[in-house]
């Protein structure tokens, strides 16, 4: 949730489609505040890999905010998901969920490890990556 999803859909967004990105109420989003630099109160970060979006405050935790996203995903034609696999399923937002409400819709899950293996339940990111693959040994 950090930079492929929001990568995968900033690119969706540039192309013309309607991206909603569903953030967790109050602070919303990490990386809103990560920084330098910022643009007033907000990471450039944050500011360039959500361009064209629109966000929503959801509190997925909760039945009610089930209910919404499983309403978005109802009227959408693709789901971007970005959590370690199991994660939305527990909620009641996984796959098999998801296309109970919404068959037509594309259903994108980006994990750092895959959906099956020893070591699925691991959080994926661009360091974690160049060093597990031994690209870091050679970058530095």
């Amino acid at each position: 949730r950090v930079l492929a999803g929001p990568f995968a859909t900033m690119n969706l967004g540039d192309l013309g489609a309607e991206v909603i990105k569903v953030e967790r109420p109050g602070p919303g989003d990490d990386t809103r505040t990560w920084g330098p630099p910022f643009a007033g109160t907000e990471s450039v970060y944050f500011l360039s890999v959500n361009r064209n979006k629109k966000s929503i405050a959801i509190n997925m935790k909760d039945s009610k905010g089930v209910k919404l996203i499983q309403e978005l995903a109802a009227a959408s034609d693709v789901f971007v998901e970005n959590f370690v696999p199991g994660k939305l399923a527990e909620m009641g937002l996984g796959y098999e969920d998801i296309k109970k409400i919404a068959p037509h819709i594309v259903y994108c899950s980006i994990t750092g490890y895959g959906q099956t293996g020893p070591v699925v339940q691991r959080g994926g990111y661009d360091s974690i990556a160049a060093a597990v693959s031994g690209l870091m040994h050679i970058t530095g």
